[in-house]
């Protein structure tokens, strides 16, 4: 599975849906897992961005799908950026 990071910012209705329901975040969370990825790790943030979400996934298709589905319910904006392991990227330095 491959790792990306997907950083979210709510919308005006995305607040008002998580400050109503704060559970929606865990009930995203099932549905990114129906979608064929996992939230390994997920922070709230202050700044640019509301969260950050680690997630896994089998490749980019999936990830683009769960971008464009989340994304066009109007209620958050994602980034989504695919992640290499430190460790991996050196030896891909070194052509290992």
């Amino acid at each position: 599975m491959a790792t990306y990071i997907m950083l979210s910012t709510l919308t005006d209705e995305g607040r008002k849906t998580l400050k109503e329901r704060p559970e929606r975040l865990q009930e995203v969370n099932r549905e990114i897992e129906a979608m064929g990825a996992r939230v390994t790790q997920q922070y709230a943030v202050l700044g640019g961005y509301d969260f950050i979400n680690i997630l896994e996934a089998p490749d980019n298709e999936t990830v683009a799908r769960i971008s464009v589905e989340l994304g066009s319910r109007g209620t958050v904006v994602l980034t989504t950026l695919p992640a290499l392991p430190v460790d991996a990227f050196t030896q891909m330095l070194k052509g290992k």
